[in-house]
């Protein structure tokens, strides 16, 4: 069997394709800011790969906890409409696309990381030092 055939690095490597084609399409955004009517484009949220289809995100056990990130109480502004549009009709807001981009990039970090651990604990389970 294959290290790519295991399902923790075949989902591993899948999200960090989709960080990779989010990265590109937020970089185009930010290229065509001064494009007139260039509208943004993104990608949706990624699914669970269960089939079951509902991102996987925390959820808000106590009245008393911050909202999740999804902006139910206002917090995040994710899935909002956006808020300016400029004259000639180009609706990217510049803030917005670096915060995602941002973002995209720190997640994108994360599931590198999270792949090379996995990989240094399979090499000491197999007996090779990491």
């Amino acid at each position: 069997m294959a290290i790519g055939d295991l399902p923790l690095f075949a989902m591993m490597k899948t999200k960090m394709h989709w960080h990779q084609t989010r990265q590109k399409l937020l970089a185009e955004n930010v290229a065509n800011a001064d494009t007139p009517g260039f509208r943004p484009r993104d990608l949706r949220e990624m699914t669970d790969p269960s089939g079951a289809g509902s991102v996987v995100s925390p959820m808000q056990t106590n009245p008393m906890h911050l909202a999740s990130a999804s902006g139910e109480n206002g917090f995040g502004g994710r899935g909002g409409s956006r808020f300016e549009t400029t004259p000639s009709g180009n609706a990217v807001t510049l803030e917005e696309e670096m915060l995602k981009v941002a973002q995209n990039q720190a997640d994108y970090q994360m599931a590198t990381m999270l792949y090379t651990k996995s990989m240094q604990i399979l090499k000491t389970a197999i007996g090779r030092r990491a």
